[in-house]
């Protein structure tokens, strides 16, 4: 049973809870820990790839999620680049290296994930104007949507899109076609989608309409 119902739990088809499995709730997005557990092999290599983008000195700026997470450990090895985040966990990894410059936006912080949001965010991400926007996603509907769970994680995205010379989406297979709720924007606000596998034809068709170029993370 329990081999079976891994793979499933993997690709989000299932939700694992204490003695037993259930659907999973297409409104609410699974805790943190949780999901830095999930797909982390896939999480780690997309990781690296979008790492490979990034050159030292440049300026980024990374939302709060458990694929940007792991994107801030990539980049651990990256020299003098300047951060703008709304996560603690991303602004600790990567204000260990001194010769980074780490700035952590303001506001609520959420329990779950420790990441600041609220009018306070917005603000300070618009003082910025960086060279890459990292942006993790809740899911990718098939005509490449970008989507979240929360209202407010929606308006940090799109925020950092304005901000950003190239916007970069880091997101595994088992975003594509996966329910959600907020829309941050279509397609054509994302240059790159950083993922595991190929696509399905009609999302990829849809990526490629908008302009955006796929990277497959081997």
């Amino acid at each position: 049973i329990r081999r079976t119902v891994k793979p499933l739990v993997s690709e989000g088809l299932l939700a694992k809870v204490h003695g037993g499995i259930t659907l999973p709730d297409a409104g609410r997005e699974p805790p943190f820990q949780n999901r830095m557990l999930e797909n982390a092999e896939a999480k780690r290599r997309i990781a690296e790839r979008v790492a490979s983008l990034v050159s030292n000195g440049d300026s980024l700026m990374l939302d709060c999620g458990s694929t940007t997470a792991f994107v801030a450990r990539a980049l651990s090895q990256h020299s003098s680049l300047t951060v703008v985040t709304n996560s603690a966990e991303i602004a600790r990894t990567l204000a260990t290296n001194t010769s980074n410059r780490v700035f952590m936006a303001g506001g609520e912080l959420r329990s779950d994930d420790t990441a600041a949001l609220g009018p306070e965010a917005l603000t300070f991400a618009r003082q910025f104007r960086v060279r890459h926007a990292i942006l993790s996603i809740g899911a990718m509907e098939i005509d490449g949507s970008l989507m979240v769970y929360h209202l407010a994680e929606a308006e940090f995205s799109r925020s950092v899109i304005d901000q950003a010379e190239q916007v970069i989406v880091a997101a595994d297979a088992s975003k594509f076609g996966r329910p959600s709720l907020v829309r941050i924007c279509g397609p054509e606000r994302m240059d790159v989608l950083v993922t595991d596998r190929r696509p399905p034809t009609a999302l990829a068709d849809s990526l490629t309409a908008a302009g955006a170029r796929i990277e497959v993370a081997d």
